[in-house]
């Protein structure tokens, strides 16, 4: 699998660079996109037959599932975990009050997964007479097509043609890629993520506006765009006094606009369900109910998540590993490679893994929730060297089996 145009020149950080319509794809020249979603079709492909294998054998071995099933089709093994909880709202929308348990402590419930994803797959099921799970397998798969050729342009406009192939192919066969196809607000929110981050890099501010307000509605992290906007707003500010930087005033309102009016819509959903329940704090004590499990009855501190969770199992060497990570990521992230990406891919880096660290509490679902951050994969630190890639190529295929089976059979994603 390879891109035959390359870019071979050093990436201008002042501004994109330009994506040829046409690229060598396969041995013949073919539209940039048609590529990408030839790339994309083959690893749904994949992904899909993994699936109904072990689907199959579960069914003729029967195995016990993680997440047990009431009516064990395909599409429902699929949309296992939390899609029972998308297709609650679907039928039956948002409950006015709070399921409790005994001990007056609120219970998992649909208040945790936000709107526009069920309100597509709604739509879908009215046009087609489609059951949940068959629809929200179509809205997936056509927003992880549609994800997969806006990242394909996101990294190309930054690392060039070739950098962007193997970073969408990385994203298509990824350990994880199952999230592109399964009943899921994913495929969605990376859609919408890399489209405010493509708009981000043109510098067409007003442009990232509905992306970013339509994400907050599809996942939580959408509080990283403006996050980013304020640090490109800083950065920009700065080379424009160094006179490195035609920063027009009206650039500078798009951005604070842009970024003040994305931060209100991703602070929205905690005062829409206190509103319709009654209870002030509904919405974070519907997400601290996933966290019992783990760590037991906490109350809600940002920034504490990861050393409670580390301290509570490990103690003081758990404090120190999450140390480490954070450092670790710091210098990733400040590598030549990932800088070459540009000054917004970067403050988006640093933005998303601050906000992952900040509320989230880490467990199996950390990988899948890295996956908005497949930008940094254009890095030419692996892309430009063969044997680097096509070994990541071949280890995220390889893997994509072990993904499953753990997921699917062990635990939950």
């Amino acid at each position: 699998m390879t891109a035959g145009t390359t870019s071979t020149r050093r990436p201008d950080l002042s501004g994109p660079l330009r994506v040829p319509r046409r690229l060598r794809f396969a041995g013949r020249e073919v539209p940039w996109w048609a590529a990408v979603l030839v790339v994309y079709a083959v690893s749904r492909l994949l992904t899909t037959t993994l699936m109904l294998a072990l689907f199959v054998a579960a069914n003729l071995g029967h195995w016990d599932y993680s997440s047990p099933l009431m009516d064990p089709t395909f599409f429902t093994f699929s949309g296992s975990w939390d899609g029972a909880y998308y297709s609650q709202i679907v039928e039956q929308g948002y409950p006015t009050s709070l399921p409790l348990d005994s001990d007056g402590s609120v219970q998992q419930n649909p208040w945790a997964f936000l709107p526009l994803f069920p309100m597509a797959a709604r739509v879908v099921m009215l046009f087609t007479g489609l059951s949940f799970y068959p629809a929200g397998f179509v809205v997936a798969m056509a927003f992880g097509a549609a994800a997969s050729v806006v990242l394909f342009r996101l990294v190309a406009a930054r690392a060039g043609v070739s950098s962007a192939f193997w970073a969408t192919a990385f994203f298509c066969f990824g350990p994880l890629s199952f999230v592109l196809q399964i009943a899921y607000a994913e495929s969605m929110f990376f859609f919408l993520m890399f489209a405010a981050l493509l708009a981000m890099v043109h510098r067409r501010y007003w442009l990232m506006l509905p992306f970013g307000v339509a994400a907050a509605f599809t996942r939580p992290g959408a509080l990283a765009l403006p996050l980013a906007l304020f640090i490109v707003l800083l950065v920009r500010t700065i080379n424009a006094r160094r006179g490195g930087d035609g920063f027009r005033p009206r650039e500078r309102l798009a951005i604070v606009l842009t970024g003040a009016l994305t931060a209100v819509a991703g602070l929205s959903w905690p005062i829409i369900a206190a509103a319709v329940t009654g209870t002030g704090d509904a919405y974070i004590s519907t997400e601290l109910s996933w966290w019992t499990g783990f760590i037991g009855k906490v109350a809600f501190i940002p920034l504490t998540p990861w050393f409670l969770l580390s301290w509570r199992y490990l103690s003081i060497l758990g404090a120190l590993i999450v140390i480490s990570i954070i450092a670790g990521y710091a210098w990733v992230i400040t590598r030549p490679s990932i800088r070459a990406l540009g000054t917004e891919l970067v403050a988006y880096a640093a933005s998303y893994g601050l906000y992952l660290f900040a509320v989230f509490l880490p467990q199996q679902s950390t990988f899948r929730l890295l996956l908005p951050l497949s930008p940094l994969a254009g890095a030419r630190g692996l892309t430009r060297h063969r044997r680097a890639r096509k070994a990541a190529l071949i280890a995220c295929v390889a893997l994509q089996p072990v993904a499953i089976v753990l997921l699917w059979f062990v635990g939950y994603p």
